[in-house]
Order: C-alpha cells, then structure tokens, then sequence
C-alpha cells in the first residue's frame, strides 16, 4: 500500500499545490482587473498562469521526487533529477517572457490611449515589439545556456572551449557577417526612428506599408495585399522614400493635357466643387493652374491635399474622373485633339512632291 501512497501523495500533492496557487493568482488578477480596468496589466498577467502552474509543478517534482520510493525511479534518480531541471529552466523562461510581454504590451496600450499623436503610437509600437524580440532572444539564450551547465560533461568541455573561443569567435562573425549586419540594423531602425510599423513607404518601386518590423527583417503590405520581405540592412543601406515621415499629411498632384481653348477659370470653381464633396480631403490646400504648354496642348495641374497617403490616392482619383467626366459633358472643346489639315495646292505646276522634298509645302495629314 505505501509503495501506491507514497507517489500519489508526492506527485499527486505537488501537482495539486501548483495547481491551486495558479488558480489563486488567478482569481486575484481576475478582481484586480475588475476593480481597474483603464489598467490592462492585470488582465494580461492572467496569460501566465499555465507557465507559472509548470514552474511550480516542476519545482515541487523537483525537490520531492526521491521521496518515492520506487526500484525503478531510485535506479534512474540522476536523469529523472535532470529532466525535472530542464523543465524547471524551460518553464521559468517562459514565465518570464510571459510576464515581460504582458508588462510591455499594458505600457504600450497605456501609452497609446493617452496619445493623440500617430506617428509617435508607430513609433512606440515598433520600438516596443524589436524590445520583446530581443527581450525573448536574451532569455531563451540564457535559458539554453543554463540547461547546458546541468550536464557536468558540457561543463568540462566548456572550460576546455574557452581557450579557443576567440579564434571560434573570429570564424563566426566572418561567416554571419550579413546576419550581424542585419541584427545591428534592426537595433538602428528601432531606436533611430528611421520607419515604423504603419509607415508608407515606397521601396524599388513598390508603394506599400510596413505592417511587420523584426530584428532581421520587414514586411511591406503593398497596395494590392502582397507582401514584400526585405533585410533591414537595405532601410540602412539604399535610399528609400517614407511618406509617413515627418508627418502623414500629403499634398497630392493630378496633371490633365487638354486643348487651348479649355476653360481654366470654371475648371478652378469645378474643382472646388469636387475636393468639398469629397469626404477624403483635410480642407487644407486645393489649387489649378496652367503649368507647360505645347504646340497641341495645354498641361493643367490640380493640387490636393489629404491626412495620409491612402486618402490622398482616393482624392487624386476622385478629381481625375469627375474632372473628366464633367470636361466631357460640358466642355468637349477642351479635351485635346490631333488636328488635321486639307492638303496644299500645287503652285505654277510644281509637283507636290517635289515642293514637300525642298521644304516649301509641309507634309499634313493624321499622326
């Protein structure tokens, strides 16, 4: 009977205690949250009850396991003691990044709801989510490194490692140099303020907004809902144009070639009509002028202004197709044409094609 007992009583009641801690630390975020709720810290901590039930099992396997007194565990005691180790380390790690996720996100959120600011909400929210990464990368590294030191055979060779863990060093960064260079840029990018996550950017070309940011990486949604994958070293590295620096406003610019006769002066009150009716405009700036002109056309520029750069798209369009549409309705004359000519006679019998040859005739006709 003592040999069933005795286990259900160590392990069962190591269990059972870790158990009832969780769901104590539970309930007490719980009502805390309840009791605060413009402080979403509490909340978040309740995330942590699983690593924290692990950690506590772990712990009291950990110092009771030799209690039990079974021929098969007592033959295997140094490895089940190793294993407990391990998951105690593991478990302890998770904890940890659970707790500092939790603390990070309710700064951020707090933060957030108390700035009107967007650029500085990017800004924070990029620099908060490289600090989990580096957060979670530094804990899981130590993690490592400590199950690695409860095997006493690594620890005798690791003494041995250190006399040449400068030339291994040497050899590692020259062979991840481009990872490196890659890691320090997303430190730069994240505390240099250079993009931020919601930033609209155009990188070779592509228009797009930065929905993801890592210590190796971004991600660029571009307009059409694909995503671009670039090397932070490249936003260090190349020129790139960022829309959303400085501010998100954008001044927008939609160009019409028309004919000379197009009536400028109604066009500027037609446009006026059309930015008003038009909910994407920030009623900052509008404006229309003449701009360049050629032998068949006149260049006209509109001006228009929105709060960002997805706005700013729907009120260039806007223009563009009521303009057009009311040019053609109203004023066909002004929509530019190719104009023709009839052919010119023939003076004193010269042929006609040898007055075109020697210049005195010119050539007419469509194109």
């Amino acid at each position: 009977m003592e040999n069933v007992l005795r286990p259900l009583i160590v392990v069962g009641g190591s269990v059972l205690l870790a158990l009832l801690v969780g769901w104590a630390v539970d309930q007490v975020l719980r009502r805390t949250d309840a009791r605060h709720h413009e402080t979403p810290l509490w909340g978040l901590l309740r995330r942590c009850r699983l690593p924290l039930v692990l950690v506590m099992s772990a712990a009291g396997l950990r110092g009771t396991y030799r209690q039990v007194r079974w021929d098969a565990l007592q033959n295997h005691a140094t490895g089940v003691g190793q294993l407990l180790t391990l998951v105690l380390i593991g478990a302890s790690a998770w904890l940890i990044i659970r707790i500092a996720s939790a603390v990070v996100e309710a700064t951020y959120a707090r933060y957030a709801a108390s700035t009107r600011d967007a650029a500085r909400v990017r800004r924070v929210r990029t620099q908060v989510s490289l600090m989990m990464r580096i957060v979670t990368a530094v804990v899981g590294v130590l993690a490592a490194g400590a199950m690695l030191l409860t095997f006493p055979d690594l620890r005798a060779i690791g003494t041995s490692m250190l006399a040449s863990a400068g030339l291994i060093g040497i050899v590692a960064g020259v062979a991840a140099q481009s990872t490196l260079g890659n890691l320090f840029a997303g430190f730069q990018i994240a505390f240099g303020d250079m993009v931020r996550i919601g930033d609209t950017v155009v990188v070779d070309g592509e228009w797009g907004v930065i929905d993801e940011v890592t210590l190796t990486y971004l991600s660029v949604r571009t307009w059409d809902e694909r995503r671009i994958t670039m090397p932070v070293s490249y936003f260090t590295s190349q020129p790139f144009e960022n829309w959303s620096r400085g501010g998100a406003q954008m001044t927008g610019t939609v160009y019409f070639h028309l004919d000379h006769r197009a009536p400028i002066p109604a066009m500027r009150d037609k446009l006026r009509a059309i930015v008003e009716g038009c909910p994407a405009w920030d009623q900052r700036n509008w404006g229309l002028a003449v701009t360049d002109t050629t032998p068949s056309t006149l260049e006209v520029r509109a001006v228009v202004t929105a709060k960002d750069a997805s706005d700013i798209w729907t009120v260039r369009v806007t223009v563009r197709e009521q303009m057009i549409d009311w040019l053609s309705r109203e004023h066909p004359y002004a929509l530019p044409r190719i104009n023709t000519g009839p052919a010119a006679a023939v003076p004193n019998g010269i042929p006609s094609h040898r007055l075109v040859k020697e210049g005195r005739v010119p050539r007419t006709g469509r194109g």
